[in-house]
C-alpha cells in the first residue's frame, strides 16, 4: 500500500434535481473526509451543486456537458482533466463516461441503472451499484474480475418530521409517502389505482417529470383529488419519510432504488414492487413487502396491511434498520470505496 494519497477525480454531467446527483454529493462529501485522498469535483455547471460541494471544501470545476460539437467546452474538460493529473477518475452515467477519454490514470465507471453498455468499454474497471447490474456488465463482455458492486448509502442526517397536517393533510387518516421523477418508469400510475382500494389514505407524491400532467388527470379520473397532494421536486424527502406512515416504491424499472435505503435509514416502512433493484435488496416479511410489478391489488393489499398493522410496521422498522447499519450505512459504503480505490491503484 502506497503512503502517497490518492488523487481522485469524480465526473458527474447530471441534471439539475435527481437521486444519483444527490448521492453523488454524498458519496463526494464523504471520501473528502477519508485520509490518503485527494479529491476534486467536475461537473455539470449546475451553480447549486457547485456551492454545496464548495461549502463541504471539496474542490470543484464546473462545466457544460453539452453536445458532441461543443468542442470547447468539450477540451476545456478534458485539458482541466488532464492538468490535475489524477491517478483515478470515478464517471457517473452515460454523458460523462463519454465525455471523459482514456489518459494516464485508471479510468472507473459507476452504473445505477441498466445502462447501454456503448458508452462504458473504454473503462479499466467498472463499479455496479447492485448484483443486477454487475451481471448485466459482466453479460455485456466487461471482465467480471474487474466489475465490482458497491451500493448507496442514505442521507443519514438526523431530521425533525414535518407536522402531520402539513400540505392541508387529515391529522387523523392514513400517511402514504412515494417519491421519485414523474416517469412511467416509477409505476405512480398503479400507485393512484391502488389508493382508490386504501380508503381514506392520503396520498404525499413527492417528485417532477414527464408525466406529471397525465398523473394528476388520472388522479383526477379517479377521483382521487381530495386525497393526493403533488408536491413536486423536494430536498427533504427523509423529513417527508419520517412524517409518514409507510412509503410506497411502485416501480416497473429501478436500478437498486436508493429510497429503499433512505426508509430503512429513517424507520420508515417500505412496500415496493418486485423490479430490479427493491426486488434485490429487499427481503419479504423482514426488510419491508414486495409486491409484483403492474399488481394494484396486491400493491392495495400490501400497503393496507402495513397501515392497519401497527406491530408489522414496528418489526418492519427495526429489521431494517438493522440491515442497513450493517451493510449500507455511509461507514460501510465509503470504507467499500476506499478499499477499491487502493485495490486498483495497487495493480
Amino acid at each position: 500500500m502506497s503512503d502517497k494519497p490518492i488523487r481522485l477525480a469524480q465526473v458527474l454531467a447530471g441534471a439539475e434535481h435527481g437521486g444519483a446527483e444527490n448521492f453523488f454529493v454524498r458519496l463526494t462529501s464523504g471520501l473528502s473526509k477519508v485520509a490518503g485522498i485527494t479529491e476534486k469535483a467536475f461537473i455539470r455547471d449546475h451553480a447549486h451543486r457547485m456551492a454545496i460541494l464548495r461549502q463541504r471544501g471539496i474542490e470543484t470545476e464546473g462545466f457544460r456537458f453539452g453536445s458532441k460539437i461543443d468542442l470547447i467546452d468539450s477540451w476545456r474538460f478534458r485539458s482541466a482533466l488532464k492538468r490535475w493529473q489524477p491517478d483515478i477518475v470515478m464517471t457517473w452515467m452515460g454523458r460523462a463516461s463519454q465525455a471523459t477519454p482514456k489518459g494516464d490514470y485508471i479510468l472507473v465507471n459507476r452504473l445505477g441503472h441498466y445502462y447501454n453498455l456503448k458508452y462504458y468499454r473504454k473503462a479499466d474497471y467498472w463499479v455496479g451499484i447492485s448484483k443486477g447490474i454487475c451481471q448485466h456488465l459482466i453479460d455485456g463482455g466487461m471482465p467480471a474480475e474487474k466489475v465490482f458492486h458497491i451500493p448507496n448509502f442514505a442521507d443519514e442526517a438526523p431530521v425533525t418530521p414535518l407536522p402531520r397536517d402539513s400540505f392541508d393533510t387529515p391529522l387523523d387518516k392514513p400517511l402514504i409517502l412515494a417519491a421519485g421523477r414523474l416517469h412511467t418508469n416509477k409505476g405512480f400510475d398503479i400507485l393512484l389505482r391502488a389508493l382508490q382500494q386504501i380508503p381514506d389514505a392520503t396520498l404525499w407524491l413527492a417528485g417532477t417529470g414527464p408525466e406529471a400532467a397525465s398523473l394528476k388527470a388520472l388522479c383526477h379520473e379517479l377521483g382521487l383529488d381530495a386525497r393526493v397532494r403533488f408536491l413536486g421536486w423536494r430536498n427533504d424527502v427523509t423529513t417527508l419519510m419520517r412524517t409518514a406512515d409507510v412509503f410506497v416504491c411502485p416501480s416497473r424499472h429501478e436500478g437498486l432504488g436508493s429510497i429503499v435505503m433512505e426508509s430503512w435509514a429513517h424507520g420508515c416502512p417500505i412496500v415496493a414492487t418486485r423490479s430490479q433493484g427493491p426486488g434485490e435488496v429487499i427481503s419479504d416479511g423482514v426488510t419491508g413487502l414486495l409486491t409484483p410489478i403492474d399488481d394494484v391489488a396486491a400493491l392495495a393489499e400490501a400497503v393496507s396491511r402495513v397501515l392497519s398493522n401497527n406491530e408489522l410496521r414496528a418489526q418492519l422498522t427495526t429489521q431494517a434498520s438493522q440491515h442497513y447499519a450493517e451493510h449500507y450505512s455511509e461507514a460501510v459504503i465509503v470504507e467499500a470505496y476506499r478499499q477499491l480505490f487502493e485495490r486498483i491503484r495497487g495493480q
